[in-house]
């Protein structure tokens, strides 16, 4: 069993940065994808950036606004975001897919004002 635990949201002006962090229990390996996705009101969920190995993933809307890192012996994965814009605005849930199984966070508000 894996659990997520997200933390690091909060309200900012367009143009600021968060950080955000997962914090994962249980046992994950390197080669599992850990990441991000987000949703906003009246929208469906879709990813924002995703880790196995090294290699990374994002959504081109948040491309070189964004980095995403991972501390294998911590269990951790970060998410960096830099020039936050209103349609940022989302719950930001952090997700581990082991093999075929997908955990999932409570997810952490991000508000970005204008």
């Amino acid at each position: 069993q894996v659990q997520l635990v997200e933390s690091g949201g909060g309200l900012v002006q367009a143009g600021g940065s968060l950080s955000l962090s997962c914090a994962a229990s249980g046992s994950i390996f390197r080669s599992d994808v850990m990441g991000w996705y987000r949703q906003a009101p009246g929208k469906q969920r879709e990813l924002v950036a995703g880790i196995t190995s090294g290699s990374t993933e994002y959504a081109d809307s948040v491309k070189g606004r964004s980095t995403i890192s991972r501390d294998n012996a911590k269990n951790t994965v970060t998410l960096q975001m830099n020039g936050l814009k209103p349609e940022d605005t989302a719950v930001y849930y952090c997700y581990a897919r082991l093999g075929i199984s997908v955990y999932w966070g409570r997810g952490t508000q991000v508000t970005v004002s204008s």
